[in-house]
């Protein structure tokens, strides 16, 4: 059996519930899911509930902006050459496809876009990239979703005589970048309202700045949320405030009326149902990023900025092409990584996973990484070899600072960077092993023992007599979910199997039949917790789920999806 998860019950303040209560009307359930977000009143719930795009803060207020929209006009006014550069994951093409679309529509003269070549170039600007534009005139460089922290290279662009305009979301450092413009909210002395967009949030702000002051429809801006929800679901940045308010719209137009590369990639994928914040995460997001990860991430801006619908569908299937090999790798690596630990006593019982093989794919590192924590709880690096040096992606656990611990390293490394819970690093093959080690005693001197075991947040506790549509049809008002703001998970105590109904199917998931001392029951799945089919039968249990819709020969009804049980407190 596996061991059992960390149960953390999310804590809200009863004042706030009770007020939330009166004034709303609602199960308090409902109440504590919004008091846990940070809702406290009538008026914030209202704002949450019912998003408007009106609400959207002025893009002025963003520390920059007046300048680079300045700057932008000049430029087409003067019909200088303009460059849109952006990042070759999902974040930087949509950013790029955003900022190019707009522009073109509003351009006729020289615009072209620069997305650097994931394993000859690198992360973010690139010199590149930089000597192109100057030896081909451009005199403009827009960067998206890259930028701060190249300093510099973007000097060494502005001595060239281009003038950089910088849009990023990541955390500057202290030697900010020469720009000519910075638009990032995160800079110290930047007003902007709202930290956490995303690059393609910034872009978005870029652009309905320059629709603003070249009086335009707001509409002009707003065409391109789809492709935003799709940046903001993919970076998995927090889904409250303004990023809230974009991803809803954006979510809103991906069902109505997506741009046609949208609807293509949901159609060439075989997905049915309307989109969701899961689909642009799971469906959308990993044919994009195939493109940078298997080959050019060119194609997958061509597909955004495409009009020809035949285009469109033959870019869409190279995409789908491209992922399909990402799987068949990523599969093969998986299983090869899982090998390497399985059996190894040692190896198993490490705080720290750190394997390196030459022939592994650079593309796939970080998804393997992500993919062995959910085997092995820990902070995991997987390394590859490119161009003679080992080179790799860091992924790390719920509370683990994994950046913090391979600083801790860094005398051993030849570059490295990244943040919590994801980072990149590069090193001299013959120093892996010593790395390992070293890692290893960081981690395991620094991590405690709770955060190597799985930690399952929970919203509220409530009994199965609120399961109701009504109940059911408030939460999914709290869509779109994504951090910060994830699928309510409800924890239910004393519940035993109904009547011997529960079984195992295909071997590995467990179908529940379960009931509470008040007689309610109702049904669900646990899938791969065949493991846990002997606790259920001896009850009582106490479970946390999410509540979901089960549709089955035309019928639809409430279902659980159980994340996991153990045996009831008394």
């Amino acid at each position: 059996m596996k061991p059992p998860k960390r149960w953390t019950l999310k804590p809200a303040d009863d004042n706030i519930v009770n007020t939330l209560h009166e004034a709303l009307k609602v199960n308090p359930a409902i109440c504590r899911l919004l008091a846990v977000r940070g809702i406290t009143d009538y008026d914030t719930a209202k704002s949450f509930f019912r998003p408007q795009l009106s609400d959207l803060h002025d893009p002025f207020l963003m520390k920059g902006m007046t300048k680079a929209v300045q700057r932008i006009t000049e430029a087409i006014e003067w019909h200088e050459r303009i460059m849109v550069y952006g990042d070759y994951d999902v974040d930087g093409t949509t950013s790029v496809a955003v900022v190019y679309s707009f522009l073109r529509k509003h351009y006729d003269g020289e615009l072209s876009y620069y997305v650097p070549h994931r394993y000859r170039e690198g992360y973010g600007v690139s010199k590149q990239g930089i000597d192109y534009a100057h030896s081909n005139g451009y005199t403009v460089l827009i960067t998206l979703d890259c930028g701060i922290k190249s300093a510099e290279l973007i000097d060494y662009a502005q001595s060239l005589g281009i003038d950089v305009i910088v849009c990023d979301h990541h955390l500057p450092d202290a030697n900010i970048p020469p720009a000519y413009s910075i638009l990032n909210p995160k800079q110290v002395d930047c007003k902007y309202p709202y930290k956490e967009l995303s690059g393609c949030g910034i872009g978005f702000k870029l652009v309905q700045a320059l629709a603003q002051q070249w009086k335009l429809p707001a509409e002009e801006a707003y065409e391109y949320l789809d492709l935003v929800a799709t940046s903001i679901a993919a970076d998995i940045v927090p889904i409250d405030g303004e990023n809230r308010i974009l991803a809803y719209y954006g979510l809103k137009k991906a069902k109505e009326n997506p741009s046609l590369s949208i609807k293509t990639l949901k159609d060439i994928s075989g997905l049915q149902k309307p989109m969701s914040i899961a689909d642009l995460v799971f469906v959308i997001g990993p044919r994009v990023n195939a493109a940078g990860r298997m080959d050019d991430a060119r194609k997958a801006v061509d597909l955004f900025i495409e009009q020809d619908p035949e285009k469109i569908i033959a870019l869409a299937e190279v995409l789908q092409s491209d992922n399909s090999d990402r799987k068949e790798v990523d599969k093969n690596t998986t299983e090869e990584a899982l090998s390497l630990i399985q059996g190894d006593d040692l190896m198993v019982a490490r705080k720290s996973t750190v394997l390196f093989k030459e022939h592994w794919h650079k593309g796939v590192v970080g998804i393997v990484a992500s993919r062995l924590i959910d085997h092995y709880y820990r902070p995991t690096i997987i390394l590859t070899q490119a161009n003679g040096k080992a080179t790799g992606s860091a992924r790390s656990v719920s509370g683990f600072n994994i950046y913090e611990a391979i600083h801790e390293c860094r005398d051993l490394l030849e570059n490295y960077g990244g943040h919590f819970y994801a980072a990149g690093m590069t090193l001299n093959p013959d120093r892996v092993a010593e790395f390992s080690v070293r890692f290893e005693e960081v981690v395991a001197s620094t991590i405690t023992p709770e955060l190597l075991i799985p930690e399952i947040e929970i919203d509220a506790e409530i009994s199965f007599n609120d399961i109701r549509q009504g109940f059911y049809n408030i939460v999914m008002q709290f869509e779109p979910f994504g951090p910060n703001n994830l699928r309510p998970v409800f924890l239910t105590r004393n519940v035993t199997d109904f009547r011997g109904m529960s079984k195992v199917v295909k071997e590995m998931h467990l179908k529940f039949m379960v009931a509470q001392a008040n007689g309610e029951v109702i049904d669900g799945i646990g899938f791969n917790m065949a493991d846990k089919y002997p606790m259920l039968t001896k009850g009582p249990v106490d479970i946390v789920y999410t509540i979901d819709e089960n549709e089955f020969n035309g019928n639809t009804r409430l279902q659980i999806k159980v994340l996991d049980i153990r045996p009831a407190k008394n």
